[in-house]
């Protein structure tokens, strides 16, 4: 399915598939973003920190997270771009082995005066195998309208 600006209601509410986060996730997001802190990469080092083991990056768990909800496919060809993110907080670490799930929820709608997109603002949520949450933010993404002149 694909939503138009004008298909997304305040309320509505989806949630991804989930996925488990992978040794190989960690150290493919480490070697990708350059970021080989070792509270990531090494386990003798995390077995000291507060954590106890290592943890994922917070990034690769919202990026992970911003893959699930893509698979949704709620606006695979009518989304124009990533608009922005707000109130992002990683609330408790992800571990390797951990399997994580997305949930969103419309916020607000905006609509873009002489504009061909309006802006939806997403509640977004990330929680673990144990429905504790991880991360937290608010999504904004603008999706083209039904009355956009088509090019």
């Amino acid at each position: 399915m694909n939503y138009f600006f004008e298909d997304f209601e305040v309320g509505m509410r989806f949630e991804s598939p989930a996925r488990t986060i992978t040794e190989a996730d960690v150290v493919m997001f480490a070697a990708l973003s350059g970021d080989w802190n070792p509270i990531h990469v090494d386990a003798e080092y995390a077995k000291d920190t507060i954590f106890g083991k290592r943890i994922a990056h917070g990034l690769l768990t919202l990026s992970i997270a911003a893959g699930l909800l893509t698979r949704l496919r709620l606006t695979e060809k009518t989304i124009v771009a990533f608009y922005g993110i707000e109130k992002l907080r990683f609330t408790k670490p992800v571990f390797i082995g951990d399997t994580i799930k997305a949930v969103m929820e419309v916020l607000e709608k905006e609509e873009k005066s002489g504009k061909d997109y309006g802006v939806v603002s997403y509640d977004v949520k990330v929680y673990n195998q144990n429905n504790e949450v991880v991360l937290t933010y608010i999504a904004k993404v603008a999706v083209m309208s039904k009355f956009a002149q088509r090019k």
